[in-house]
């Protein structure tokens, strides 16, 4: 394999995240989003080993799955057939328990929290991808993500979304060329090009729809190019 990037290799981050363990800190929410073949998976470890060096407290995770629980709805997901209703509505449920006992916790106790995938996904894979109807899947999210404490009225300040989502955009044959041999292919990875193609352009959507959450990192460049992306983009947003 690949050698790892080390945190002395990697950008120092303001210092509003470095302050000492005994000052409170807020939390923080990233995502890591984009197809199977993208390359998300060794940025997500040396972007939580910087945050480790900086003195924070990591929590590293994934959707769906997350707990017990999830990860029991993520082999169904992954594995069984089902129709687009089912499948959103177990995604769902997978990321209500995720919320409830991992995510809102680490960040009340100002963790950063970073994780493989979140809503964005389900829109992308079951919006884009399946062509379900995207005013049922905002509805849930409304539901699943709601701040119950929240004061404003307006946006989502209302439902919980990561501060920062980095967007691995990939061109399906290419991440298809990368995985290809590499592992038993789930039920989402054994889909066509087309479906895949309908997935980038559902990520796209959410994209433009919330710019200032939204970091593309183009991820067909060397590895060390796509690090300084994910560095850039974490430095400006945070």
């Amino acid at each position: 394999g690949r050698a790892p990037i080390h945190p002395e290799q990697a950008m120092s981050l303001p210092s509003t995240l470095t302050a000492p363990a005994n000052t409170a800190q807020t939390g923080l929410f990233i995502s890591f989003e984009g197809i199977d073949g993208a390359g998300k998976s060794s940025h997500i470890g040396a972007l939580a080993d910087v945050f480790r060096a900086q003195g924070r407290v990591v929590t590293l995770t994934r959707e769906p799955g997350g707990t017990p629980l999830a990860e029991k709805l993520r082999q169904l997901l992954l594995n069984d057939a089902m129709d687009p209703l089912c499948e959103a509505l177990l995604m769902f449920a997978a990321r209500r328990d995720h919320l409830q006992q991992v995510i809102e916790p680490a960040l009340a106790r100002g963790e950063v929290v970073i994780s493989d995938r979140f809503t964005d996904a389900t829109f992308a894979y079951q919006g884009g991808g399946r062509g379900f109807d995207l005013t049922v899947l905002r509805t849930l999210e409304g539901w699943v993500q709601a701040l119950p404490d929240q004061e404003s009225s307006e946006g989502r300040d209302q439902v919980r979304q990561p501060d920062l989502t980095l967007w691995f955009d990939l061109a399906p044959e290419v991440a298809a060329a990368r995985l290809a041999n590499a592992r038993e292919p789930d039920k989402f990875e054994r889909e066509s090009a087309l479906f895949f193609q309908r997935v980038r352009s559902g990520y796209a959507q959410r994209c433009q729809a919330d710019p200032g959450r939204f970091a593309r990192i183009e991820a067909d460049q060397p590895r060390e190019q796509v690090w300084a992306a994910v560095q850039a983009a974490v430095s400006q947003h945070v």
